[in-house]
């Protein structure tokens, strides 16, 4: 906790550090600023913006019940090992897990988001949902040890945070950079909301039913439903900003 503590007053002059410049005066004829309130009303009436913002919440529900509940669901069946003649616990296994998920998530997160210049972005956000649901369906279908553990927290580890730039820039492209902050906030606050229940309600699943297995029903559901609205969506600039783009 004191190193996260340091690292994070780190963040602070690092911050300070950074510098915006200043916007050039508009020119005469040029288009006039859009204000926030014309930004909202223009993102809430645009069918993507509300299809990315469900799909995040499924992200959130997703990563939040594994980083909080795979190291429990690991103990729970009590899976071990031996490593070089040394007893590995399962609780061990299951901080061995993240690591995973955390190691592969720096490769993740930077091909899903090259896959994005090359692709479009909201066909790589469906096919990385489908495949997280493959790869639920695959690690509860196999027998359970450390070796599945294991392959599962890497398999997962890389399909992590892709969503992120897929995501974010998606929110770029369609309505422009002025309130990408914004925009990009708003969708970011229902990751947010989804990794509340992805944390509590798999645990009062637990209580209630002493075990995970209806959860594990739910994410691959999830993911199979994020994977559809993510198709659906439009991957083109608003009218504004295609208007804006239109030569005269």
């Amino acid at each position: 906790m004191l190193i996260l503590g340091v690292l994070s007053l780190v963040m602070i002059p690092l911050a300070l550090g950074l510098r915006e410049p200043r916007a050039a005066a508009p020119k005469r004829g040029a288009t006039i600023p859009q204000g926030t309130r014309d930004a909202l009303q223009e993102a809430f009436r645009t069918q993507g913006f509300w299809l990315l913002t469900i799909g995040f919440f499924v992200c959130g529900f997703h990563v939040t019940f594994i980083g909080l509940h795979l190291p429990a669901y690991v103990s729970d069946k009590a899976v071990g090992m031996s490593f070089w003649g040394r007893p590995v616990s399962a609780l061990e296994i299951g901080g061995w897990a993240i690591g995973f998920v955390g190691l592969f998530n720096i490769a993740g997160s930077f091909i899903w988001g090259w896959l994005g210049t090359r692709y479009p972005k909201k066909d790589m956000l469906a096919l990385l949902y489908a495949l997280r649901s493959l790869a639920f369906v695959m690690f509860f279908a196999m027998p359970l040890s450390w070796l599945s553990v294991l392959l599962f927290a890497a398999s997962l580890g890389f399909l992590w945070l892709g969503t992120v730039p897929l995501t974010s820039g998606l929110v770029g492209y369609m309505f422009g950079t002025t309130h990408m902050s914004m925009l990009w906030g708003i969708v970011f606050f229902s990751h947010q909301l989804g990794s509340f229940l992805g944390g509590w309600g798999a645990g009062r699943l637990y209580d209630l039913q002493g075990n995970y297995d209806l959860r594990w029903w739910i994410s691959i559901g999830l993911g199979l439903f994020a994977a559809a609205i993510h198709w659906r969506i439009h991957e083109r600039p608003v009218p504004r900003l295609a208007m804006a783009a239109a030569p005269a």
